[in-house]
């Protein structure tokens, strides 16, 4: 019973061995995964200098820190309120598309810390956008949009790579001009859809009157022809719509019950307005 005693505490103390083992070079090794860097911090020497790349490295326990940064490309969206060259007050929002310089890595966390672009972006980009947005007024500011953002990417740009971020991309998600503004804007429209819709009114009784003018004139037109036939015809013209009307009023009297004899000698009719 003591042998098996013994025995077991033997296997238990190995275990142990082989754990610690395993656990000792658990803390020996880190790994760096894809798009991401990695910095060492030595409780001796501070922050080393260079970057290390992607997979699995050692380390020395107690005296290493790796601190893991992410060099992949990522949005970042920030938001500030400024004033237009006609002191209009505009709320612009970009979405900037950012990175860190990966060989500037040490250097940035040594002075900004891990999350730096929380604390460089927000402070740059105000600046930025009130040295562009007051240079045009509220209306350029819609109608020249195109200049405004690249005049912002380039400034911004220019400003956050003294701060070792590179920025792939900006672009304006919103651009909200005061109240007072806005209701001005819309009081102008509903002028102006207002003024045309007089516009076109107008347009359309200059159009119905022309329309009178020349009805009028092709009324007039078809009057004289008619008139100068009648006089080219002569009194046979004349002689005929008579005996045309004649006829057609006696067949209306015979199909009348009314009348239950018409003469057939002496045609009253044919003779009416004969001289």
């Amino acid at each position: 019973m003591a042998q098996y005693a013994r025995l077991l505490t033997r296997v238990a103390l190995a275990s142990l061995g082989v754990g610690g083992a395993f656990a000792g070079v658990e803390q020996c090794l880190y790994t760096v995964d894809a798009g991401h860097r990695a910095v060492l911090f030595n409780r001796w020497s501070g922050i080393q200098k260079d970057v290390v790349g992607e997979g699995t490295h050692l380390l020395i326990p107690f005296v290493q820190t790796p601190i893991i940064f992410s060099v992949r490309t990522e949005p970042f969206v920030v938001a500030s309120q400024t004033g237009s060259a006609d002191l209009q007050q505009v709320t612009v929002a970009l979405r900037i598309l950012q990175r860190p310089q990966v060989e500037a890595l040490p250097v940035i966390y040594g002075t900004f810390g891990e999350d730096f672009k929380s604390r460089i972006l927000p402070s740059i980009v105000p600046e930025v956008l009130k040295a562009v947005v007051a240079r045009f007024n509220a209306h350029e500011l819609i109608t020249q949009r195109e200049a405004v953002s690249r005049l912002i990417r380039e400034q911004l740009t220019r400003d956050a790579a003294r701060y070792h971020i590179v920025l792939d991309d900006i672009a304006i998600t919103e651009l909200r001009f005061g109240r007072d503004f806005t209701v001005a804007v819309e009081r102008k429209q509903v002028a102006q859809q207002e003024a045309e819709r007089q516009k076109w009114v107008v347009q359309r009784d200059e159009y119905e009157r022309q329309a009178s003018v020349i009805r009028a004139q092709g009324e007039s037109a078809a009057a004289k022809l008619l008139s100068d036939a009648y006089k080219q015809a002569g009194l046979a013209h004349l002689e005929l719509r008579r005996i045309e009307t004649a006829r057609h009023i006696a067949e209306t009297l015979a199909r009348s019950r009314n009348i239950a004899y018409l003469p057939s000698s002496g045609n009253i009719l044919l003779n009416l307005g004969s001289s």
